[in-house]
């Protein structure tokens, strides 16, 4: 099947896609909060049993969580309803569960939108990245700072947590705007009752034992999934003039392959070379872009296992366009200064 040439040309052919089905988003909400409702019923009830009965069901609530949040992502970018107020209400409503305030994160999602691939512009909603030359040019404490940030363990195991439980409760980057801090403290107002509700009818089990680790991995999986989109070996980065949006989320945003179970509680967000050149897509219909597509079956395309390496990647290299691990960026350019750096 023949394709555009220019990655412009691609949101014609990606417009026939935009269109929801009410039927269809209806559904896909009802088979996500219903489960997940009657599944923190579940460990609810099962706490006067075994506390790890309720922490087995704690981790299917992750799952659940993570495939409310792409839903929450979803209304972000006005894609499940046709009605800005329908995505924007249910966006509000999902995003007590994933405790994220909608309108903050919508803005730093729709800032990495239009900036994601441009090295001039690493302002919000990314994994910062450093350059070679800007990793060389720090001094060896911030070197060894970007080094700890970039640590997996930090990623995947404290930034999660962070990012969500401490950072989300504040307009981090947006304290300009009333609107950010109305969106963060109604969220927490919201928890708080929540939280002492909870507490008063269970006591701490149920925070501890349920809310905690379902969210704290939902955030996980959140952030391993945001990472491979965009830091994998055949990412794309540049600098304007030589920048272009279309360009940076085709060939900057990768395609995970997941198994179907896994695909479905990721919202099919593992095809996200398609969603960065036409956000308004529903997640339910990238499958079809795929299938009427097959170029975009093989641009970037990863599996789930080939994911886990992107974790080896921390500097782009703007003289060899491609992304090093540290060990290679050493090998190359040696440990010093950047000076030692060819100039281009």
């Amino acid at each position: 099947m023949s394709h555009p040439a220019d990655t412009r040309d691609w949101i014609r052919v990606l417009a026939q896609y935009r269109e929801p089905s009410l039927a269809r988003s209806l559904w896909v909400v009802t088979n996500t909060l219903v489960p997940f409702f009657a599944i923190w019923a579940v460990a609810w009830w099962a706490l006067d049993i075994s506390y790890w009965i309720s922490f087995a069901c704690a981790i299917v609530l992750g799952f659940f969580l993570m495939r409310i949040f792409c839903i929450q992502h979803d209304c972000g970018h006005g894609a499940l309803f046709k009605s800005k107020r329908a995505n924007d209400w249910l966006g509000r409503f999902v995003s007590i569960l994933t405790i994220t305030p909608y309108a903050v994160w919508r803005k730093m999602h729709a800032v990495h939108h239009e900036t994601h691939g441009n090295l001039d512009r690493r302002e919000m909603g990314d994994v910062r990245t450093l350059t070679v030359e800007e990793y060389y040019a720090r001094g060896p404490a911030g070197r060894a700072l970007y080094r700890f940030y970039r640590n997996p363990l930090f990623l995947f195991g404290l930034a999660p947590f962070i990012l969500f439980f401490l950072q989300y409760r504040l307009p981090v980057g947006l304290w300009h705007d009333r609107k950010y801090w109305i969106s963060a403290m109604g969220l927490n107002a919201i928890l708080a009752v929540l939280l002492s509700a909870m507490y008063a009818a269970g006591g701490w089990a149920p925070i501890l034992i349920i809310f905690v680790p379902s969210v704290l991995l939902g955030a996980l999986a959140g952030v391993w999934t945001f990472y491979v989109q965009h830091q994998f070996e055949d990412t794309a980065w540049s600098r304007p003039p030589d920048w272009q949006v279309h360009d940076a989320a085709l060939y900057g945003s990768s395609y995970v392959a997941l198994p179907r179970w896994f695909a479905w509680f990721t919202a099919n967000i593992g095809i996200h070379h398609v969603h960065h050149l036409y956000a308004r897509i529903p997640f339910y219909r990238l499958p079809e872009v795929i299938a009427d597509h097959p170029v975009f079956a093989e641009t970037n395309r990863m599996s789930f296992m080939d994911s886990l390496k992107c974790a080896n990647f921390h500097l782009w290299d703007e003289r060899q366009q491609k992304i090093l691990s540290f060990r290679e960026a050493h090998r190359t350019y040696g440990t010093g200064s950047m000076a030692v750096v060819p100039a281009e």
